[in-house]
């Protein structure tokens, strides 16, 4: 893995760590509780949460759901 890889992997972590973060601090425990609550697969959301392969549209709607501009969202990454 070249360096370009390692620090996208770095970032799609560190991505993936946040929307995990703000669905426990709604109050969420399980991530199949707030993808059955958001209309997500649950596989799909649990695969998000992990870093692989979230779509720009799924992303929007994580962030509407927390009420979360792009830029607020990526603020500190």
């Amino acid at each position: 893995m070249d360096k370009l890889d390692q620090q996208i992997e770095i970032k799609t972590s560190q991505i993936a760590e946040k929307i995990k973060t703000l669905r426990i601090e709604k109050g969420f425990t399980s991530h199949e509780t707030f993808a059955y609550e958001y209309d997500f697969n649950r596989t799909y959301y649990w695969r998000v949460e992990k870093g692989q392969n979230i779509t720009l549209k799924t992303l929007l709607k994580i962030l509407a759901i927390h009420n979360l501009s792009l830029e607020e969202f990526f603020k500190g990454l």
